[in-house]
Parts: structure tokens; C-alpha cells; sequence
């Protein structure tokens, strides 16, 4: 599995910290892991709402498989993240939320509260979440006897998404341009997409924007 981690501007010297748990589980997974930013050494800026745009880039164009997202409280992430086709995130505060998301609703995106709660043991929280989230297998259900109703109602969630959205490409194309060229304009972003991406059309996309 590939991963990428991404924060806002206002949790960029947690970066590291994170950057390391993660790695550490994903290591032990031999899953990869992808830092796109932002971290505390003059890194471009995001905010929750850049994070969107490069949650839904990676994972429409199969960069890669999984993201993992952050800022305050984590509820901007997780509702910039949402706002796109292709794009299924869940909040995360403990493993305990790792896990049931993984079993019941087996999306391809976590937002984190990196500064509400990030107390005192705040990396052995972050470890257990990555464990909970990557270790075993998804959408196996919880209670395990709903399984079949919880996979069902995950599919139909995700129909109902592609329904109600614009065609993603058109969708990026109606997104302020300036939005769209901060959030594409990482080096790290874009060593990671254009090495990793599947779509030729989204790559073009990201290029007129460079």
C-alpha cells in the first residue's frame, strides 16, 4: 500500500512527529509512505482546503492508495477531503476509530486532530491509530454478523457520491486556479504524482498548473 501524509499550515511542526509513526507502522506493513507537507522547514503553505485538492489528486489518479490528513481539530480535513468524488475520509481521535472505519466503512482517508487532545502520550496514540488503520485486513465488518449490510451500505454511500458530483477533472477546472496551483505546488507533491500517477488527463492537468 502506498501512503501519503499531508497537514495544514498550522500543525507543520507536528509533521515530523507524525512522519514518523507512520513510517514506523508502514514499515512493519511494508506498506511506502509519501510526506507531501507540509513540515516546519519553509515548507509552500496549505491550508485545510489545499488539503482537499491533494487528498483528491493523489487518490483519483491513483498515486496512491491511502491518505492520511491533519490539521487542528481535524473536522476541516475531514470535510475538505469529503467534498471530492474518489474520496472516502473518516475522523480519526483514537485506534479505536481507526478500526471501526477501516471494518465498517473501508474508506481510503484519515483526518486527525494534530493539536485538540495531542497532548501527553499524543505518539502512542498516533502509533496505535496507524496500527488499527493498516494492519489486517479491511472491511471484514464489526460486529463481523454485519458485515454484509455494512459492505452494502458503504457501496451505496459511495454510488450516491459519484451521482450527486460534477466528473472530477471538470470539477478541478471550476476550482479557483490559485487554489489549485498552492496546493499542486509542493516539490514533494509533485516528485510523488507525476513518478506515481495512472491518469494521463489529471497529469496534464497538474502540469498546466506548474
Amino acid at each position: 500500500m502506498k501512503i501519503a501524509l499531508m497537514n495544514e499550515f498550522s500543525q507543520a511542526s507536528k509533521n515530523a512527529a507524525v512522519l514518523g509513526e507512520l513510517k514506523a507502522v508502514a514499515a512493519e506493513q511494508n506498506h511506502s509512505v509519501f510526506n507531501v507537507g507540509m513540515n516546519d522547514d519553509n515548507d509552500h503553505r496549505l491550508t485545510y482546503i489545499h488539503l482537499g485538492i491533494i487528498a483528491s489528486l493523489l487518490l483519483n489518479a491513483k498515486v496512491v492508495d491511502f491518505v492520511v490528513s491533519g490539521c487542528g481539530t481535524g473536522q476541516g480535513a475531514l470535510m475538505s477531503l469529503n467534498a471530492y468524488p474518489g474520496v472516502t475520509c473518516g475522523y480519526c481521535i483514537d485506534p479505536a476509530d481507526a478500526y471501526l472505519f477501516a471494518q465498517i466503512n473501508n474508506g481510503n482517508a484519515l483526518a486527525l486532530p494534530f493539536a485538540k487532545g495531542f497532548g501527553w502520550g499524543a505518539e502512542l496514540n498516533l502509533r496505535y491509530i496507524f496500527e488499527k488503520a493498516f494492519t489486517g485486513v479491511k472491511g471484514q465488518g464489526y460486529p463481523p454478523e454485519r458485515k454484509d449490510s455494512q459492505v452494502a451500505n458503504a457501496g451505496i454511500l459511495n454510488g450516491i457520491k459519484i451521482a450527486v458530483a460534477k466528473d472530477y477533472l471538470n470539477g478541478l477546472k471550476a476550482i479557483d486556479v490559485d487554489l489549485v496551483k498552492t496546493a499542486v505546488g509542493g516539490e514533494r507533491f509533485q516528485a510523488c504524482f507525476f513518478e506515481h500517477c495512472q491518469d494521463a488527463e489529471l497529469a496534464e492537468f497538474v502540469q498546466s498548473m506548474i
